[in-house]
């Protein structure tokens, strides 16, 4: 006997009713199958609902959303639980653009006030959550090099040794973040994230590792949120500590209308340097950035910088300021994010052993794409590409770099 679409709807709702999450969600799942996109689309949704409210499977009710806005992005309902979920995850940020998109779709008065309502999911924030990130990354230029032979100084010109010129390799990039949340009022957390990063090739000494530790208050303020924090972070190269440093940072973000954000930051760091004390420093950051979502599938962005950094040494001492901008694309189940990026960077005198001054430009561009059609569980591939370009004044800070990475991304 064959059972209607409407039949099996019945089933699986009669069995989710019941508390038979797991025949419910076998009998949805098999009505994803049916040739009609709606009732695709309905099954999906009633999954999503049910993985999201009954079983607290946030990630797999994201994804199930997710498939749904791949073939109808103006699906307004199911952008807003989206971003309600992401929000359950503590995926702040994400959630927050959602709804955003949301709103550059264009939403009914009733739909209006279904935003208002699951706008407060944001202050139901999941306890524990992260993000892991895996790729092959082939580069052209992994220690960020001169490719000149010599170095220019004030004594003649030195010939570079092989160590200190543009080297070429394939990596392995690891980057993961988690953070643990406590709630302290109704309208504060306690946040504490860790995050780790680097870059691992074969020859050993060009490894990259850098680690951190944030801890302080989060509070909400009717629209706005400011996240206070403080903690250690460590850099090492070549497994050797380079360097240990303790910061602070206040960020104050606000919305400035139904389809944007603005976001404005300040730290300020102690910087030991284990390899040349002369580089030990304080720095100090500010920035400003603004999101917007032009539609429900487009959107960018842009920030604005500037930096200090204090050294023992003025020749280590710099300034520098810059600015960058993004554009994000979802085209059928795949998400296109393109950065551009300059910056202008001068120190305070020269060192004793250079002709002139480090005055340098920056300019980098890159271009990523998630591939959701071929997500496996919560996996999703991506590739990005990456350039660079840094014009010193000295030779040996002066390079061009070409990457990739080739790999796969999680939420958790």
């Amino acid at each position: 006997m064959r059972l209607s679409a409407a039949q099996v709807f019945t089933l699986a709702d009669a069995a989710r009713a019941g508390g038979d999450f797991a025949a419910a969600e076998t009998a949805y799942r098999a009505l994803q199958s049916d040739p009609d996109l709606e009732i695709r689309t309905e099954a999906r949704f009633r999954l999503g609902m049910m993985l999201a409210d009954d079983l607290r499977r946030y990630s797999d009710a994201a994804i199930e959303f997710r498939h749904i806005l791949d073939d109808q992005p103006k699906a307004a309902r199911v952008r807003l639980e989206l971003a309600r979920v992401l929000a359950l995850m503590g995926h702040l940020g994400s959630a927050e653009r959602e709804f955003r998109a949301a709103e550059a779709a264009g939403l009914p008065p009733e739909v209006e006030r279904m935003v208002r309502f699951f706008a407060n999911a944001l202050n139901a924030r999941k306890t524990f959550g992260g993000s892991v990130e895996v790729a092959l990354a082939p580069d052209s230029n992994i220690n960020r090099a001169t490719r000149s032979d010599t170095l220019g100084t004030v004594i003649g010109d030195f010939t570079l040794d092989k160590n200190a010129k543009a080297k070429s390799g394939i990596g392995l990039e690891l980057r993961g973040q988690a953070y643990w949340r406590n709630r302290l009022e109704h309208d504060a957390d306690l946040l504490v994230r860790g995050s780790v990063g680097g870059s691992f090739y074969g020859d050993t000494s060009f490894n990259d590792i850098s680690a951190s530790l944030q801890v302080g208050p989060q509070y909400t303020s009717g629209k706005d949120r400011i996240t206070l924090s403080t903690g250690p972070v460590w850099r090492w190269y070549g497994q050797q500590p380079y360097s240990v440093g303790l910061s602070g940072t206040a960020n104050w973000q606000h919305p400035t209308g139904k389809r944007s954000q603005m976001s404005l930051e300040g730290s300020a760091a102690h910087v030991t340097n284990k390899r040349n004390s002369l580089q030990t420093a304080d720095t100090f950051t500010v920035s400003a950035s603004l999101d917007r979502a032009f539609s429900a599938r487009f959107g960018g962005g842009m920030q604005i910088y500037g930096f200090r950094e204090k050294a023992r040494d003025p020749g280590y001492s710099l300034a520098s300021g810059g600015t960058s901008a993004y554009l994000f694309r979802e085209m059928g189940r795949a998400t296109l994010v393109g950065n551009i990026s300059y910056s202008h960077l001068e120190t305070d005198t020269r060192l004793f052993l250079y002709p002139r001054r480090r005055i340098e430009d920056r300019y980098a561009a890159s271009l990523a794409a998630t591939l959701r059609t071929l997500r496996v569980g919560p996996l999703a591939p991506l590739v990005r590409v990456k350039w660079e370009r840094n014009r010193s004044s000295i030779e040996v800070y002066d390079y061009k770099r070409f990457s990739a990475e080739l790999g796969v991304s999680s939420a958790f």
